[in-house]
């Protein structure tokens, strides 16, 4: 009995429930700045989100969460966007909020007109439209609110509501223990009192053409039918009855979502089929479903007890996630004989295929599984263990020699497969209808994990670490001689090798390449490489499946390549799912084909099937959300975004924030700018939906921002144009004064100029007289000199002419001394006439008519000196006179001596005597200071 106890046990760990599900994307309290509980939930023209919160009203626009706290910091209870506005109710208040210039929203209170009749610690816990009409619900009243009249009219019943509910063109709303009733005419007509009415609380109520379709929170679904009151059977009424229904909502496609206390969300169709049980352990954030909300995408948005979840309903993805890690990270599937294979890390599991059955262990397999391949009807799986032949739920083992990668089967023979092991290739051959394991290949013993073979059995083998193998092998299979090793392409991590349209294809960082046949070099092929451009690249896993199509994997998308039917071009598809969220092994990405259009793509959790003919989605538009601006090292403030900006010259870093309001799990929104006046070009694509600019220049400018969603530009481009105006000193006003300063600066400088230039010329005129005057006193000066230099002249003749008559006397008095002399010699002999002429000669040299004749001359030609030097010197004698007249005129003691008829030695004396009576010192010359005088 123990023994089957825990056989049992160990059976039941490896039965897991396989339903796919949508997309679910989580948001916690830490990612939305909140509170952890949402009551209501609403959605604007926009799209974006509202949340009644604990903390307050929370919006969500795609990208980014802003919270507003409520009236008094309270709790909001419900939210509800009406035209432009977002009405809320909250403890003791309600009223609505509109967005300012800056696109931050800004409350109105409606119940402060009404203080006085709302009710002490009242809370208001649901909103509805009725036509002009606003109600506010509280568990005691409902107040009407009139949009047009702006008045309120109140119901108040005796027992309080329980709940409100909008249906088609009726408000209806459950009192305790009465039942469900209708406003009409601002007034309560009871609809229905059945007993089970006013037993159980109605969590919402729906219309249907011949009825209502009622809700309840513990006893299932009702319909009423006039006053008949009828139970509507659906696969989960046993489990509605114990789990609670808070929250309930009718999604546009017919169905029902019903969330609940305790068990998670239940999906119904119209007809009360099960179509999904979302709980904790298979996606949700928590199991009490507060509130329910499905959005214009068909999004179903879930307020939970503890955060915010988003659920794709209409996704074209759906996911197994195995929370349990019982099922592990799968490396392959296979759809094979109305089955679906799931190869992990744990082992090979199964169930049938488009069903929610849960996934079987198959025994034996523990451990990791590395591909599943089909051939002649047969499923192989490729095992750490080896090889296993896989027939329904049950495995053989027909090789445990080594670890098996992969199969290929073999062009020499159609009843043989060779597979890569971890020491190198081997052959598997059918005998008997059987599979068996044939014999290893002599000669390359490196791990193959990827290889292909050509028709003429060269084996081409990607080693990771060793880089590209080509060996040749024999019809036997037995062994290869020799193998070459590719220089060129290199090898890389991550790096695949593979087969696609007869055609052998290399990929890894440096690109996709191909094998040419004829030279059997590997040429890149720029069509499949250009995926691996701007840092794409994730990995170089090519798949190819049943349909011809090769599949790759990089940073931001699915790539799937085809070949076209009317040229040899391959035909590309993107499908813009980023590989950071589907959580796959990099390296290791697998995708099978499970049937015409659905692709199942393993996770490190599980796995998600994809539908590439549902893959079209709907166009959204791109807002800008926000503009942000600061000075140097000051904090951010809003400005408007409704209107051209105009920022101070020191407000010139500026954020814009923007988004595409779409809630899609698995594709993210792109996003390009540019800003006119700053940029010439566009930006790369970028998932970032913020930008910055800092230290702007003076100036206008244009921001513009699209959008990329699935690979396909949006039509829209959000603009917003603004201006960063110029320092103060640089306005016009500011030119314009600068302007009148120069020209006051001209103005003064010029009159400075003219000022300076009008006394330079004042001065220049004043310098010329002055000069006239020189020029004319030099002309007198000349004038003068010429006179002088006459006089001077003049003089100098007449001391010539008086030299020359000086010496003519002096010449005179020689011959006439000298005949006296001879005849004093010659007397002698005839004395009495000899004495008579020597007698005339004597009166002809005498002293005293040639100095009489020689002073008048002298006085003549040199006024005054004698007159001077007697003044100067009046001891003087008349010969001392005489004498220095001689010296006045540079005559030597030789020319001078004859004038007195003395010997020059006499000459000599006088001079001496002249000397000691004019006192002269011994360094002054005589006939210097005669000369001077």
């Amino acid at each position: 009995m123990k023994t089957k106890l825990t056989t049992l046990l160990f059976l039941l760990n490896f039965l897991l429930f396989a339903q796919e599900l949508p997309p679910i994307v989580k948001y916690s309290s830490s990612v939305y700045g909140a509170g952890n509980q949402s009551w209501m939930i609403s959605q604007d023209d926009e799209n974006y989100l509202y949340f009644a919160n604990n903390d307050g009203l929370l919006e969500y626009n795609g990208t980014s969460w802003q919270l507003y706290p409520g009236p008094n910091e309270t709790i909001i209870r419900s939210v509800k966007v009406i035209g432009n506005k977002i009405y809320t109710g909250s403890y003791m208040n309600f009223g609505y909020w509109t967005r300012k210039e800056n696109g931050k929203l800004n409350y109105t209170s409606l119940s402060d007109k009404i203080k006085s009749k709302i009710l002490d610690d009242e809370q208001f816990w649901n909103i509805l439209k009725y036509d002009q009409w606003i109600l506010f619900q509280s568990l005691n009243r409902i107040y009407i609110y009139d949009t047009k009249t702006r008045k309120f009219n109140i119901i108040a019943p005796k027992n309080g509501v329980i709940k409100s509910f909008s249906a088609k063109n009726a408000i209806y709303f459950q009192t305790i223990k009465e039942g469900l009733f209708e406003i009409e005419s601002g007034r309560a007509k009871l609809v229905s009192d059945n007993p089970t009415l006013k037993k159980f609380t109605i969590a919402n109520v729906f219309t249907t053409d011949d009825g209502l379709l009622i809700q309840t929170q513990l006893d299932g679904i009702y319909k009423l039918t006039g006053n008949s009151l009828t139970r509507v059977a659906t696969d989960v009424d046993a489990e509605l009855k114990s789990s609670f229904v808070y929250s309930s909502q009718r999604l546009q496609d017919g169905s029902f979502a019903l969330g609940t206390v305790s068990n998670g969300v239940f999906i119904l169709s119209n007809n009360g089929k099960l179509k999904y049980h979302l709980t904790q352990s298979k996606g949700l954030s928590n199991n009490t479903a507060l509130s329910l909300f499905e959005d214009k995408d068909q999004n179903l948005w879930v307020g939970l007890d503890n955060g915010i979840n988003c659920i794709n309903i209409q996704s074209p993805v759906h996911s197994f996630t195995d929370d349990t890690g019982v099922l592990g990270t799968v490396y392959a599937s296979a759809a094979f004989n109305g089955m679906l294979y799931i190869g992990t890390n744990q082992g090979l599991f199964c169930k049938p295929t488009q069903s929610n059955a849960e996934f079987k262990f198959i025994n034996g397999t523990k451990g990791q599984v590395w591909s599943l391949f089909t051939y002649d009807n047969t499923l192989f799986c490729g095992h750490d263990s080896g090889t296993f032949i896989i027939a329904n739920d049950s495995a053989r083992s027909i090789f445990s020699g080594s670890g098996t990668w992969k199969f290929e089967p073999s062009p020499a023979n159609k009843n043989q497969l060779i597979q890569g092991n971890y020491y190198g290739l081997s052959v598997l051959e059918k005998v008997n209808n059987q599979w068996i394991f044939k014999n290893k290949i002599q000669g390359f013993d490196y791990s193959s994990r990827y290889f292909e073979i050509t028709k003429n059995l060269d084996v081409y083998v990607s080693h990771e670490y060793k880089g590209i193998f080509r060996l040749k092998l024999g019809k036997s299979l037995l062994q290869t001689h020799d193998f070459y090793t590719y220089k060129s392409p290199q090898k890389g991590i991550n790096a695949s090798l593979t087969t696609f349209n007869n055609s052998i294809y290399y990929a890894y960082k440096g690109g996709i390449f191909k094998l040419n046949p004829k030279t059997r070099q590997f040429e890149k092929d720029t069509v499949l490489s250009s995926i691996f451009e701007k840092d794409e690249y994730t990995s170089g896993k090519l798949i190819v499946d049943h349909s011809n199509k090769i599949w790759l994997f990089s940073k931001n998308y699915i790539h799937y390549f085809s070949a076209s039917k009317l040229s040899s071009q391959l035909k590309q598809n993107i499908i813009p799912i980023p590989s950071s969220l589907t959580n796959s092994m990099l390296g290791y990405e697998n995708i099978t084909q499970i049937s015409k259009s659905t692709y199942l793509i393993g996770t490190t959790d599980g796995y998600y099937t994809l539908n590439i003919e549902d893959l079209s989605f709907k166009n959204y538009d791109v807002f800008i959300t926000d503009i942000l601006i600061n000075k140097q090292n000051e904090t951010f403030k809003n400005v408007g975004i409704q209107s051209e900006g105009s920022f101070d010259s020191d407000e010139n870093n500026i954020t814009l924030n923007y988004t595409v309001p779409e809630y899609n799990k698995y594709i993210n929104s792109e996003y390009q700018y540019l800003l006119e006046g700053f940029q010439d070009d566009w930006s790369e694509w970028s998932t970032k939906a913020t930008v910055n600019f800092k230290n702007l220049s003076p100036g206008k400018y244009t921001f513009r921002v699209r959008a990329k969603y699935a690979n396909t530009i949006l039509q829209n481009t959000a603009v917003y144009t603004f201006v960063v105006l110029k320092p103060w000193y640089l306005t016009n006003l500011a030119c314009f004064v600068y302007f009148l300063l120069i020209l006051a600066m001209a103005y003064f400088i010029n009159k400075a100029y003219r000022n300076y230039y009008q006394k330079q010329k004042e001065k220049l005129i004043e310098e010329n007289n002055l000069l006239l005057e020189i020029q004319e006193l030099e002309n007198e000066q000349q004038l003068m000199k010429l006179r002088n230099e006459q006089l001077s002249q003049d003089v100098d003749n007449k001391n010539r002419e008086l030299a020359v008559s000086t010496m003519s006397l002096n010449s005179k008095n020689e011959l006439l001394a000298f005949i006296k002399e001879d005849l004093k010699k010659t007397s002698q002999n005839d004395s009495s006439n000899i004495k008579s002429v020597i007698s005339t000669i004597n009166k002809n040299i005498t002293e005293e008519d040639s100095w009489k004749i020689f002073k008048e001359a002298f006085d003549s030609a040199d006024k005054d000196f004698l007159k001077r030097i007697k003044q100067m010197h009046p001891a003087l004698t008349p010969n001392d006179l005489r004498l220095c007249a001689y010296l006045r005129l540079n005559l030597s003691s030789k020319e001078i001596a004859p004038m007195f008829n003395i010997s020059v030695r006499s000459v000599e004396i006088k001079r001496y005597r002249l000397r000691k009576k004019m006192d002269l010192q011994h360094e002054i010359g005589l006939v210097e200071y005669i000369l001077a005088v």
